[in-house]
């Protein structure tokens, strides 16, 4: 099975992991979009959100798949489909899109406790343009949420750990060999759960953060925050990003620098944790 698993993560890692930023690479950026439609459409009834905020159009994919729990509130797992400028993206953020192609694929054959919505989100890298534009309308409508998931890079592990308070190393530790997971304190009662479940595959440490991260703003630089700043339970997931990876927004962003044996224990990780939710 994990060796299956590698196999396919790192096929869906080759094919995201190129240029696709909305202004440098807007060719790109559309090709992954349509490769992204066959794939999530393949799996049921796919939804596009298209918004245009501040002059700033794009494309959300969502697809909403039953749970055991007709009724229940809905999880919503979600990984932006653009890149960087001047990089390929490979852990920033095609190791976000592998994993939420594996969980659908895995969901739709055997469904979670309550509803997922699995969303590829656009304009990520403008500044969370796309979930800005979701989040906001969800609220407006009254649309509850379990949880909001941002699945943000996933995949890469290093010897060297950075924090954006130095006093968190005591904590944490030194060596950038876990996933973190990062969420508002409202959230905070699910952590001790799904990091248990998580961390039967994959080390992991939690992040519980008041007032929606504004106090340290390297935690708000995903598609979780604006859900925070709409009242709603957001959660990111993430290899920590530059405080990891030397290759963030770099051309070095590449497949081959990727830990792909600790990204299928993410995967797997996530699934026995977000099924139980």
């Amino acid at each position: 099975m994990t060796s299956e698993l590698q196999e396919r993560l790192l096929a869906d890692l080759h094919q995201f992991a190129v240029p696709r930023h909305a202004r440098w690479d807007p060719l790109g950026l559309m090709g992954v979009r349509e490769s992204l439609r066959d794939r999530l459409s393949a799996l049921g009834e796919l939804e596009e959100h298209h918004f245009d905020r501040a002059g700033e159009a794009g494309v959300n994919l969502i697809l909403k798949l039953p749970g055991q729990r007709a009724n229940a509130s809905p999880l919503l797992v979600g990984a932006h489909y653009d890149g960087p400028l001047h990089s390929p993206g490979a852990d920033d953020n095609a190791s976000g899109l592998a994993a939420l192609l594996e969980l659908a694929q895995r969901w739709r054959t055997e469904p979670p406790r309550r509803p997922v919505w699995l969303v590829a989100f656009d304009q990520e890298e403008w500044g969370m343009v796309g979930s800005e534009a979701l989040a906001s309308e969800l609220k407006a409508s009254g649309q509850p949420l379990k949880l909001m998931v941002s699945l943000e890079m996933l995949a890469f592990t290093s010897e060297e750990q950075a924090y954006p308070h130095p006093a968190m190393r005591q904590v944490y530790g030194s060596t950038g060999d876990f996933i973190a997971l990062v969420a508002n304190t409202s959230a905070g009662l699910m952590l001790p759960g799904l990091s248990a479940a998580m961390g039967r595959y994959v080390k992991t440490k939690v992040l519980p953060v008041p007032n929606r991260g504004t106090a340290i703003p390297d935690v708000r630089l995903s598609d979780h925050s604006p859900f925070w700043d709409q009242g709603y339970n957001a959660l990111m997931v993430t290899d920590t990003s530059y405080m990891r990876n030397p290759h963030y927004h770099q051309m070095g962003d590449t497949v081959d620098t990727l830990d792909l044996p600790f990204f299928c224990q993410v995967v797997n990780g996530l699934d026995a944790a977000l099924t139980r939710l």
